[in-house]
């Protein structure tokens, strides 16, 4: 039997993606534009701080910490404005404090407390944004479309991070080495995802809904489970940090190479983030979840035990990428649904925060085990325990 298409009926795959909405393809375009910025600087601060500032590993743990701290703490209250009032000026004021805090990496120089203010309010902007970005992302999607939306959106965003590390590389090949160039062309490109959001962004449609007392919103049984999923894998999750700095210490990758190593993840990211976002649709977003958390076991476990070569590289940055396209949209794609539309900014932000703060933990305590154990152990620790966290995650949503 042969079945034959007309010409003018799109392939499955391109009907699904034409009915992502523009709302969505404009803010995944400012996450696009905003994640070069961002992954130009995270493309080189590992580095810059172990080889020029000579942090320790339970300094860089600190430092790591901060940034998923300071997140955690802002999340909530720029979902409940948001909730508030409107979710684009406040999205806007997240991007836009982001971009600044670019100019104080460059002034801060090898000053440690300069740069991690500048660090703080970098993640302030993104603890701001966040959760009304998401919640424009949800509302702007059609019921029962979550997963593909996130997908999409994050598919644009990982294509930012596919170019950031990339562009780092460029501008020092370009400067011999100079990492304030590096910050400076950050900060431009940031600017231009704040214009972009301003300009082709729409608010939600309508006047904005009652906002139910908070004390209403935290007493929600749902919300409280998926913080508790959020924050009980978060707390083993290890941080790109310290992936990429142990890839490189393993003595497999050349220095010169290092701000190309988040490459690996984002090509997996993007070929990934859509057909996973499409799948956890289908089969269920908590399944897909837990088996992106699997992945970075693996990942954890390779890194720990195999001999330093080309091919463990490649398989933990694949693992690596499998698990961020299965996990990052994922979550918020399975907690938007449960949540009220007049409080689901807040509530979207409390699960970010419970993740944020879990992730700060892991943070320094991958640190301070690298410090008192070696890297082999923390690996095993930090592997161990997020696969029991992943257990005993699939037994509490059956």
């Amino acid at each position: 039997m042969y079945i034959t298409l007309r010409r003018d009926t799109p392939a499955p795959g391109r009907r699904a993606l034409s009915a992502v909405p523009a709302n969505v393809i404009a803010l995944g375009a400012v996450s696009l534009v905003t994640d070069v910025s961002s992954e130009m600087v995270t493309a080189v601060l590992p580095l810059y701080l172990a080889l020029t500032l000579g942090l320790t590993p339970l300094q860089l743990g600190f430092v790591d910490a901060l940034s998923f701290g300071v997140t955690a703490l802002l999340r909530p209250a720029g979902g409940r404005v948001a909730d508030r009032w409107r979710h684009k000026p406040v999205a806007a004021a997240g991007y836009a404090l982001s971009a600044l805090a670019k100019l104080g990496v460059l002034a801060a120089g090898t000053a440690l407390g300069p740069l991690a203010a500048a660090i703080i309010a970098d993640r302030t902007g993104k603890g701001v944004r966040t959760a009304p970005r998401d919640a424009l992302i949800a509302s702007s999607a059609p019921a029962g479309g979550e997963g593909l939306a996130f997908g999409v959106h994050r598919a644009m965003d990982t294509v930012g991070a596919f170019l950031g590390p990339l562009a780092a590389f460029a501008v020092l090949a370009a400067t011999g080495g100079t990492y304030r160039a590096v910050f400076v062309v950050s900060f431009c490109v940031a600017a231009f995802g704040v214009v972009l959001l301003v300009l082709y962004v729409r608010d939600r449609p309508g006047p904005t809904p009652p906002v139910p007392p908070l004390r209403t919103v935290v007493r929600d049984r749902r919300l409280w489970r998926m913080c508790a999923l959020a924050a009980g894998l978060g707390v083993f999750t290890i941080s790109d940090f310290f992936v990429y700095l142990l890839l490189q210490r393993s003595g497999a990758v050349p220095l010169l190479y290092f701000p190309l190593l988040p490459l690996g993840t984002a090509a997996v990211y993007l070929l990934l983030a859509v057909p996973l976002g499409r799948l956890a649709d289908r089969v269920g977003r908590a399944r897909v979840l837990l088996g992106g958390h699997l992945a970075l076991v693996a990942a954890t476990l390779l890194l720990a035990g195999a001999t330093p070569a080309a091919p463990m590289v490649v398989g933990v940055l694949l693992l690596h990428g499998l698990f961020y396209a299965s996990t990052d949209g994922v979550l918020m794609a399975l907690a938007a649904p449960l949540l009220p539309d007049s409080s689901r900014t807040t509530g979207l932000a409390m699960v970010q925060t419970a993740q944020a703060s879990a992730r700060a933990v892991s943070s320094l305590a991958a640190g301070a085990l690298w410090a008192a154990w070696g890297a082999r152990a923390a690996l095993l620790v930090m592997a161990a325990g997020l696969l029991a966290a992943v257990l005993a995650a699939a037994r509490g949503l059956r």
